[in-house]
């Protein structure tokens, strides 16, 4: 399953995986399913797929807050799957970040193509050196090394996560709820004090330069500053 592309398929309609992850997995995909917003969230944070296949009309939450709350905290390739054929719906979905947008029912040929774009798409952006430098502050993404002042700073996992986010994302801020359901996952979305003492603790380590480069944003989120 390793060397198998993942597909995290997100749907409350039992029927559509049924149909689906065959499909999906005769096409040399792996399939993880989830049938909620919080159930795709956590997947996500847990081990990020190739490629997401996301309804909107999902039990506890709009598929549209899910869609924004995946692109706060990441660029995985998502399609969304819909019956809502509402123009205004698609436009809103695309512009939430949205690779594509596919209405039910679909030609499953079709569908097949579209992911085989997304996914050519993402592998081109993926080509870009694993290496984000911001000012005295260094990460090499590939390797998981964090260098200040070309000194390494040892970092924990959560730590160390909560900053690639944030540089993957450099000069936009990413909302409190978005980074505590990334890096620690759904059930603890609403901890906010937790997440401040996380970024106390990496400002500390990185130093008084680095450290000053994540922003805080009153009431909102953190962002990096740009380079």
């Amino acid at each position: 399953m390793s060397d198998r592309p993942v597909v995290l398929l997100v749907d409350d309609e039992r029927q559509i995986h049924r149909f689906l992850r065959p499909t999906l997995e005769a096409s040399g995909y792996a399939v993880v399913a989830a049938e909620t917003g919080a159930d795709a969230l956590h997947a996500v944070a847990a081990q990020p797929p190739a490629l997401i296949l996301l309804d909107l009309g999902l039990p506890d939450m709009d598929g549209q807050t899910v869609l924004r709350r995946l692109r706060a905290v990441g660029a995985i390739p998502v399609i969304v799957l819909s019956a809502r054929d509402r123009p205004h719906e698609k436009i809103i979905a695309l512009d939430s970040g949205a690779d594509d947008y596919v209405e039910k029912p679909f030609d499953v040929g079709e569908l097949l193509a579209r992911m085989r774009t997304a996914l050519r798409h993402a592998g081109a952006a993926r080509e870009a050196p694993p290496v984000l430098r911001f000012g005295n502050l260094e990460l090499n993404l590939e390797k998981r090394i964090v260098l200040v002042d070309g000194q390494t700073v040892s970092l924990t996992p959560r730590e160390y996560d909560l900053l690639a986010i944030l540089a993957r994302s450099e000069g936009r801020v990413i909302t409190h709820r978005a980074l505590l359901t990334a890096v620690w996952g759904p059930a603890h979305a609403e901890d906010v004090q937790y997440l401040r003492v996380y970024v106390g603790q990496l400002r500390q380590k990185l130093g008084q330069l680095a450290g000053r480069l994540i922003v805080t944003e009153a009431g909102v989120g953190y962002r990096l500053a740009e380079a």
